[in-house]
């Protein structure tokens, strides 16, 4: 059954849309139809410099858990969405656009998916220096982490600037169009792909950033799943604007647009700086789209480092007590244990063996509406992994 749709607040029309992605073959890869004409050619001129690049102020509202009809507690923090806000200035987008579009990327980083034909991943720091500064940078950090509620870091560098593409032709651009003033376009979203279906995301936030120009774009949401099962709609952001998401906790997917030739977002990935704080990263849908050699590595390192501090502080604690000569506590210890034994149980469940792992597709357990669930098989975009 359909569930309703309402928008927070009303943002771009509620158009019913239909865009198709046009990305011509070549030597098992595909060549973009993007115009990058007016980025600068040289785009290691400029690094990073948070008083020039960062053009921030803060969202006219950020909507709760609660807000979204979720517990307070169902994520790592009670900020489920914000409104669209400026982050980046102009330059810093040239200059992002420059690094992620460049043929070295295109041509060694490009993944597809059930979810989403065209992504790129895995390039910074290698081949986007500025992309990765940009995020790394404490002021960047200090942002996102205040609209979401909780002190957060980049959840691992092979995560930074993840791109979502949405391309097609000018022709196809005004069909589209036409097919909306006509009224043959689709009338239903599930009649209509999305640039990223219905997904939550493996790590528990994310910061997505629009790198297209939007002036014209009609469409082009994130549709959230509620916790009553509806849908709303939270506008997308202009060129250089952010919206901050804990998408780990809440079933969400990139609507199409119309009006333009393309659609760019990057998607850079968070967790909890505090290595006491749960982490419940999953790799589900990025261990399809990855080098698994360097996504293993990156997400076994960043565990093990969580551990490694966790370990730390229970010794000291155990021996400050003892150094006071407070009899040892067994319960606590025993508790701490059971605790990192579902850590490593969870981890090693996420490093699935190579040979088990198809590439390109991401099965239905990163869902948590089994409607939805029931809906991607019925579609035929899953297979076990």
């Amino acid at each position: 059954m359909a569930v309703p749709d309402t928008t927070i607040p009303p943002g771009l029309p509620d158009t019913s849309f239909l865009s198709s992605p046009h990305f011509p073959e070549k030597r098992g890869k595909v060549t973009p139809l993007i115009n990058n004409g007016y980025m600068t050619e040289q785009r290691e001129r400029f690094q990073f410099d948070p008083m020039r690049h960062i053009r921030f102020t803060p969202p006219s509202k950020v909507h709760s858990m609660q807000e979204l009809g979720y517990d307070d507690n169902a994520g790592i923090s009670p900020i489920g969405v914000s409104e669209p806000f400026p982050l980046f200035s102009a330059e810093a987008i040239r200059c992002m656009r420059a690094e992620v579009l460049s043929k070295e990327v295109w041509s060694e980083y490009q993944f597809s998916s059930n979810l989403a034909m065209c992504q790129l991943r895995g390039f910074a720091p290698k081949y986007a220096p500025f992309v990765y500064d940009a995020w790394k940078n404490s002021e960047t950090l200090a942002i996102v982490s205040k609209i979401a509620g909780i002190d957060l870091v980049t959840a691992m560098d092979w995560e930074i600037g993840h791109i979502n593409i949405s391309v097609q032709t000018e022709e196809e651009k005004n069909n589209a169009l036409a097919e909306v003033v006509n009224g043959t376009a689709g009338t239903h979203e599930d009649d209509i792909a999305p640039i990223v279906d219905w997904h939550t995301d493996s790590y528990p936030f994310v910061c997505v950033t629009m790198l297209s120009d939007c002036t014209e774009m009609i469409g082009g949401e994130t549709a959230l799943r509620t916790g009553d099962g509806s849908v709303v709609k939270v506008r997308g952001p202009q060129m250089g604007c952010a919206v901050v998401l804990q998408g780990r906790y809440i079933e969400h997917r990139a609507l199409r647009a119309l009006g333009t030739t393309e659609r760019i977002t990057m998607v850079t990935s968070f967790r909890p700086r505090c290595p006491s704080l749960k982490d419940d990263t999953v790799l589900t849908t990025v261990r399809p789209i990855s080098d698994l050699s360097e996504l293993y590595f990156q997400f076994s390192e960043y565990r093990l480092e969580m551990l490694e501090e966790r370990i730390r502080h229970q010794l000291k604690e155990a021996r400050d007590a003892r150094y006071a000569g407070r009899p040892f506590n067994t319960q606590k210890l025993k508790s701490f244990l059971a605790v990192q034994v579902e850590f490593l149980t969870h981890m090693n469940r996420e490093i699935v063996e190579n040979d088990k792992v198809q590439k390109g597709i991401a099965d239905d357990s990163h869902l948590r509406s089994e409607d939805l669930k029931e809906r991607s098989r019925k579609l035929g975009r899953t297979t076990a992994v």
